[in-house]
């Protein structure tokens, strides 16, 4: 059997056999009497090139992704009672205002207490203030 080796040339000018190619020359290389050196110099191939794909034929490398039926169930939703979610709880707004001199500063909203202490700690500090 003489059939020439299809090839794609690759990068560098390699040729790229095609994978069903080197599937056929490995399964040929596998039988009985068959001289792997023999059979590669009759596709005009090197044969540590055809030993490269017999053994990756027996380690099963070409073997071809059997697909398998894949069933995907969806859990039924679990019914969870649902927990009466409270309104948020409203935070008090307003506005303080503080003029001293040429300062003004004005908060609003709700402020918390560590800058109220900060403002006010920033004001005693300046001139016409009453500690």
């Amino acid at each position: 059997m003489t059939t020439e080796a299809p090839k794609r040339i690759g990068r560098k000018g390699i040729p790229n056999h095609p994978l069903e190619f080197r599937r056929e020359m490995a399964r040929l290389a596998c039988e009985p009497g068959v001289s792997v050196a023999r059979l590669a110099m009759e596709h005009g191939l090197n044969a540590n090139l055809v030993f490269k794909w017999r053994r990756s034929l027996r380690a099963g490398e070409y073997d071809s992704a059997g697909l398998l039926p894949v069933k995907v169930e969806t859990p039924l939703a679990e019914t969870t009672p649902l927990v009466p979610v409270s309104p948020p709880t409203t935070i008090p707004t307003g506005a303080i205002e503080i003029n001293v001199g040429n300062a003004h500063v004005r908060i609003e909203g709700a402020p918390n207490e560590s800058t109220l202490t900060l403002v006010l700690h920033m004001l005693r500090g300046m001139p016409g203030m009453a500690a």
